[in-house]
């Protein structure tokens, strides 16, 4: 028999640390080919290194916010369906991570491929341990689960239902 409020869906906690895991994961390989394969990966190592500290930094502060504000706006679902909490599919992710590090690593010089898979570690952690964590703190609190909401984008902001635990 299945619990009260059984779901199917992902939370989304659990696709916060699969796609951040996975997203992190593909920027190492990333990075670690262009090191491995490109002589120029290792040109301006200082603006490499400011331009992920700015990532980090963005993630630490406005990325935060950015989820705080998601569970803020939740609507409540009761007992309806959260949907997939499947905006990007995950088979996806290398293939944008891929595809990102390759133009700009052909266009602007493979330094600009390497900031790429880095700048994809830096976000993927973020995701997984770092918001993962604000939505654990929140549920916790508030005795809510958060489910990702169809219509979520990376320009339209992340829509978010919530149900009891």
């Amino acid at each position: 028999m299945n619990a009260p409020h059984a779901v199917s869906a992902p939370s989304y906690r659990e696709r916060l640390r699969l796609e951040g895991a996975v997203l992190a994961g593909c920027g190492a390989l990333s990075a670690v080919l262009v090191l491995g394969l490109a002589d120029t990966a290792t040109r301006q190592p200082l603006s490499t290194g400011v331009q992920l500290g700015l990532v980090a930094v963005l993630m630490g502060t406005l990325g935060a916010h950015s989820v705080v504000r998601s569970m803020r706006r939740a609507q409540d679902l009761g007992g309806a369906d959260p949907g997939s909490g499947e905006p990007t599919p995950i088979w996806q992710l290398p293939l944008i991570v891929a595809g990102l590090t390759l133009a700009f690593g052909f266009a602007a010089g493979w330094d600009a491929g390497l900031r790429i898979g880095g700048g994809c570690v830096v976000v993927g952690l973020a995701q997984a341990v770092l918001f993962e964590r604000l939505v654990a703190a929140e549920e916790g609190k508030a005795s809510r689960r958060f489910f990702r909401m169809p219509g979520s984008s990376l320009f339209t902001g992340t829509k978010l239902g919530a149900r009891a635990q």
